[in-house]
């Protein structure tokens, strides 16, 4: 489906639910607003695009977005941070603090501290409430035009988010989503001062504003979003660069710490993996493992390696990839897991479970570990364990689609009809397929042959749709 096709279903849908519920001309978003639009907005996002949700990329883009806002305060949101399959440069902010990055922008960076830098700008962005004040600033702007350009925002439909949403949609009014210099400055200000706190190089600033200057130069008339939305990229280096400088020649200047890419590089990997055709990764890590001069960059092209290999079910071959960078990073207990996963997939489960037994017992808080555990004691029969498990990672990341499948599907072999319904809704709900969410969840919280607790938590799943259908 194209960006349009899902830009109109999305203008369908939340014409419908504003049309008569929200007041045709307010003033500044109020806290409790920006949080029913972000909810809105999360809504359509799963809708139209793909969230990648793997626990392991899940908990890395969050445990770097919270080490951030641990330096930043207090804030009125609880943030949570997405990766999108797309191929475009953007990065999107949404209120309420939900910060989504696409797969083309994760493409794009070279290391954490770059991810850092972006994701502190658009924590910045959403701190400073710049998108709420613009309801202030472009006289009177109607909800209906905000929430219609934040989800052309999202979906990457640029005239429709750039301030050209006119005519009887729009009731004659518009709202210019794109960030002012002002606010691109004061982002980058505060992105470049939690970098300080954070021991983060703000070199990593200057090379992804330099992508974004190379990018603007060489495609002209096809300009990514991010850039339309966060423009000038040129005007902000020379900002960066500026106190960069400042903080060079200050008394103290800020004692940079180096920073281990292992985990951004694998992350990187594991999304392109999902997001990339097979033979163009297949020659980047070629290519990038015989040339480039970083160690760990080139090391991590192994890894690349052995994913595209475990894709292609060529598992030995995989293994031995794999075990290549086990020798050179002896200490990361995460590549036991990837070991065992590609050991599940060739059918090698006895030998899975105990890499995953081990690494869970190391690190139980690693979810993508314990996730791929549970599947391996529900293959082998041992259903009760298995089900323990799956509820442990559904009780941490409750918004993870694939464990609701899991236990739906275990409900379904053992003949618990209703449970499995249950189950199936909450795993559409989190695909964004919402009308299948109702009508399962519908069905489950009248099935009296599931439990009184479970019947009420689908109704009150129910309720909170119908909350957000009628305040937005």
């Amino acid at each position: 489906m194209s960006a349009v096709h899902s830009f109109h279903r999305v203008i369908i849908s939340l014409m419908l639910v504003i049309s008569l519920c929200w007041p045709c001309q307010v003033q500044a978003l109020t806290i409790g607003e920006e949080r029913l639009i972000g909810q809105k907005i999360l809504y359509s996002v799963r809708r139209d695009l793909r969230i990648l949700d793997d626990p392991d990329i899940s908990q890395y883009i969050n445990r770097l977005g919270t080490e951030v806002l641990q330096v930043v305060g207090p804030q009125y949101f609880d943030y949570r941070f997405f990766v999108v399959q797309s191929e475009q440069f953007n990065a999107f902010a949404a209120p309420a603090g939900l910060v989504f990055f696409y797969s083309g922008l994760i493409e794009a960076m070279h290391n954490e501290d770059e991810l850092v830098s972006v994701l502190a700008h658009e924590i910045g962005h959403v701190a400073s409430r710049h998108l709420a004040q613009r309801m202030d600033k472009g006289a009177k702007v109607g909800a209906a035009s905000l929430l219609l350009g934040l989800a052309g925002l999202a979906l990457g439909v640029p005239g429709l988010s750039q301030g050209l949403l006119t005519g009887s949609l729009a009731a004659g009014q518009a709202i210019n989503l794109h960030y002012s210099r002002e606010d691109e400055e004061q982002a980058d200000r505060l992105s470049f001062g939690w970098m300080q706190k954070m021991r983060r190089n703000p070199e990593a600033m200057r090379g992804m504003l330099q992508t974004m200057r190379r990018i603007t130069r060489y495609r002209v008339g096809n300009i990514p979003q991010y850039l339309l939305t966060h423009p000038n990229p040129e005007a902000r280096l020379d900002y960066v660069e500026s106190l960069i400088e400042l903080d060079r020649q200050s008394p103290q200047p800020t004692p940079w710490e180096e920073t281990d890419n292992f985990a951004f590089l694998r992350f990187r990997y594991r999304v392109l993996l999902q997001t990339t055709d097979l033979e163009r990764l297949r020659q980047y890590c070629t290519i990038t493992l015989a040339q480039d001069k970083d160690a760990d960059t080139q090391r991590m092209a192994r890894f690349g390696l052995a994913l595209i290999e475990a894709e292609n079910r060529r598992f030995e071959q995989a293994l031995a990839q794999l075990a290549i960078v086990q020798g050179q990073y002896p200490h990361k207990n995460i590549l036991k897991v990837d070991e065992a996963v590609i050991l599940q997939r060739a059918g090698r489960i006895r030998e899975a479970k105990n890499i995953l037994e081990a690494s869970v017992l190391r690190n139980p808080t690693e979810y993508y570990g314990l996730f791929q555990l549970a599947r391996a004691e529900a293959v082998s029969g041992n259903t009760v364990r298995a089900e323990t498990l799956f509820q442990q990672v559904a009780q941490a990341m409750p918004e993870y689609p694939q464990v609701y499948f899991e236990l739906g599907q275990m409900e379904a072999n053992r003949g618990r009809t209703g449970m499995s319904i249950f189950y199936l809704g909450k795993y559409y709900l989190y695909q964004g397929r919402e009308d299948l969410a109702v009508q399962n969840l519908r069905r489950a919280s009248k099935d009296t042959s599931i439990p009184k607790q479970i019947r009420e938590q689908a109704k009150q799943i129910l309720a909170e749709l119908e909350h957000i259908k009628k305040e937005t």
